[in-house]
């Protein structure tokens, strides 16, 4: 069953670029709002148990010492 949802406070700017996107596709803000919501969603994917445990072993890390390191590696790269 279809559900209602509602956006309260949305400030002036952000509202007005809604607006204009909806009209650079031809939409209305209602349906420009749901194509941003059904991509959003779509891109999300969570991992099953077994392809987590599939990425860490690819990974080649062994230890927590070694997860640590890996990590601050990357974020320090930031």
């Amino acid at each position: 069953m279809p559900v209602n949802l509602s956006i309260k406070n949305v400030p002036d700017d952000l509202a007005e670029m809604l607006r204009k996107r909806a009209a650079k596709y031809h939409r209305s803000l209602q349906g420009e709002l749901m194509v941003i919501l059904e991509e959003s969603v779509a891109r999300e994917r969570f991992l099953t148990p077994a392809e987590l445990l599939k990425r860490v072993r690819r990974s080649g890390l062994k230890t927590p010492g070694e997860s640590a390191d890996f990590i601050r590696k990357d974020r320090d790269a930031r």
